[in-house]
C-alpha cells in the first residue's frame, strides 16, 4: 500500500529502515472503554511529536464492538481487552487483544490508508507487533499476570484495568 498524502495538520513522516537511527514514539493510556460487556483499555501511539488522531481512535474502538467474541464474559473469558490506535508513518493501524481461557492474548489487526482511518480492513497475516505495541504488550502481560493470574487474593480485573502505562518508548 502506499503511502497516502496527509493534511499540514499530519504531514508525511517517513517511516524507520534498517539501520536508521531509532526515534522514541509517544505511547499513551487515553481512556477505559465500555462496550458490549467488554472492558476495553484504549492506547494510542503516533510517529514522534504526534498523537493518534480522534477518528482513528473512535474507528477502532467501533471496529471492537463488532469483533469481539459475544458474550464478553464467558466461564472462559473475563471481557477485559485492549485496543491499541497506532497512527503510524504507513498505515492507520487497529489492533485488538482480549483475555481469553485466563492466560492466552488473542488478536486481530486492521489497516486502513492514511487518509481513510475509517477503512479499516482485516490483516491476513498480521506480525506480532511492532516495538512499540509490543512495550503496550509487555505492560500489560505483566499486568495480568500479577493482577489475575498470580494475585494471592484471587483474580482482580478492576485492579488490572486500573493500571496504564504511558511512556515514550
Amino acid at each position: 500500500m502506499a503511502i497516502a498524502a496527509r493534511s499540514s495538520q499530519h504531514p508525511i513522516v517517513v517511516p524507520p529502515r534498517i539501520g536508521e537511527p531509532y526515534q522514541p514514539r509517544p505511547i499513551r493510556f487515553l481512556r477505559l472503554e465500555e462496550r458490549d460487556g467488554w472492558r476495553l483499555k484504549v492506547y494510542g501511539i503516533a510517529t514522534p511529536g504526534r498523537t493518534p488522531r480522534s477518528e482513528l481512535v473512535t474507528a477502532a474502538v467501533d471496529l471492537a464492538s463488532g469483533v469481539l467474541p459475544r458474550p464478553a464474559v464467558t466461564d472462559e473469558r473475563y471481557g477485559a481487552g485492549v485496543v491499541i490506535a497506532h497512527d503510524s508513518a504507513t498505515y492507520a493501524i487497529a489492533l485488538l487483544y482480549w483475555w481469553q481461557s485466563a492466560n492466552e492474548l488473542h488478536q486481530r489487526v486492521y489497516v486502513a490508508p492514511l487518509d481513510q482511518p475509517r477503512a479499516l480492513t482485516k490483516l491476513a497475516d498480521p506480525a506480532a507487533g511492532c516495538v512499540w505495541e509490543l512495550s503496550v504488550l509487555d505492560f500489560e502481560r505483566r499486568a495480568w499476570m500479577e493482577d489475575v493470574l498470580a494475585n494471592p487474593t484471587g483474580p482482580d480485573i478492576d485492579r488490572y484495568l486500573a493500571r496504564r502505562f504511558s511512556a515514550d518508548v
